[in-house]
């Protein structure tokens, strides 16, 4: 006589079958986030920064403001002194240049950080329109090397951002769906319990999202040279681990909601500032110094941090300490809380 199957791998298997019968839940796993690989690579992969913008006020035939317009680190124009106040207001330009007979007038906003910048470049523009002459020669190294671009600090958060968006909306959301439809009551009367149904939809998950990080991985190494440092065995369990974490959260979210509109704000609500703060697109260091711990125990933050050291630093799991104990702490009171408020309707 045959055993009988699993409930957990029974469920594991009506729900990747589900998945894959939804052409939508395909594209938003697989092809969105290549899309934003795409996007975000090319726009950040040779892009030059861009050059402060100058409006000089002053008579065409005046040296300086000839040296001005040759200075190939700005981008300099003529424009009249109504207009070039107005473009200033408008943030169009960074600094306005009136050169008067006298001492040239710089025109600026100092909280912002590219008039800052502009102003110093057209300072020393205008000082070496005068003759100065810098007494020490500088030398200039560009650095373009895998591991120190900016593509090479996007890609891991890039896979962080697919992480979490895929548990989210993979596992929380779908729980509401399912509730919403009046699934789960034909599941309420079979012999299985709430901790292999509430697994079954991370185990699904997981499979998907090791297909997910290998198509990144690989993407990111085809297109954009982007190289692996550490051990890709630590970016596979960093990756489960992150998965897990993001898992718990979305579980207690669908633990009881079934209004999809109502779950839809809680998952903005819950995602929407690990977007801005996390530093999946720019450094979180940015933000002031009392906020920096907040931040690093978001687990969008922790599995970024993580991901980084391992892509570009060629750290170990055993270096990683604070960042796996984020991510574990996050899931494990995920599940205790969506297994303890779980209801079937």
């Amino acid at each position: 006589m045959s055993a009988s199957p699993s409930p957990l791998a029974e469920l594991v298997k009506a729900r990747l079958r589900e998945f894959l019968r939804e052409p939508g839940y395909v594209f938003w796993v697989f092809g969105f986030p290549l899309l934003l690989a795409v996007g975000l690579g090319l726009a950040f992969r040779e892009k030059q920064p861009e050059r402060p913008r100058i409006a000089v006020v002053a008579e065409a035939s005046d040296h300086r403001t000839v040296a001005l317009l040759k200075d190939t680190r700005i981008r300099a124009e003529r424009l009249p002194r109504e207009q070039a106040v107005r473009e200033l207001a408008r943030t169009k330009v960074d600094v306005v240049v009136e050169l008067r007979d006298g001492e040239p007038l710089l025109r600026f906003d100092p909280s912002q950080e590219r008039s800052q910048l502009a102003r110093m470049l057209v300072e020393n523009s205008l000082q070496r329109a005068a003759g100065r002459k810098d007494p020490v020669a500088i030398k200039e190294q560009t650095v373009s090397d895998p591991g120190s671009r900016y593509v090479d600090f996007l890609m891991p958060g890039l896979i962080g951002l697919n992480l979490m968006g895929s548990s989210m909306w993979g596992i929380g959301f779908n729980l509401v769906l399912a509730r919403k439809r009046r699934l789960l009551r034909r599941y309420a009367v079979t012999p299985m319990h709430r901790s292999h149904f509430l697994l079954a939809y991370f185990f699904s998950r997981s499979i998907f999202l090791l297909l997910e990080l290998l198509m990144l991985m690989g993407f990111g190494k085809l297109i954009f040279g982007i190289t692996l440092q550490g051990n890709p065995l630590s970016v596979g369990v960093l990756a489960f681990v992150g998965a897990a974490s993001f898992a718990g959260i979305s579980l207690i979210v669908g633990a009881r909601l079934d209004n999809t509109e109502v779950a839809n704000g809680w998952m903005n609500f819950i995602m929407l500032p690990m977007w801005m703060l996390s530093g999946s697109f720019f450094s979180y260091e940015r933000f002031p110094e009392w906020l920096q711990l907040p931040i690093r125990i978001l687990p969008l933050t922790a599995i970024n941090d993580a991901l980084r050291a391992v892509y570009n630093e060629g750290a170990t799991l055993l270096s990683l300490g604070f960042q796996l104990g984020v991510l574990v702490a996050w899931g494990m009171v995920g599940f205790a809380v969506a297994l303890k408020t779980f209801r079937w309707q």
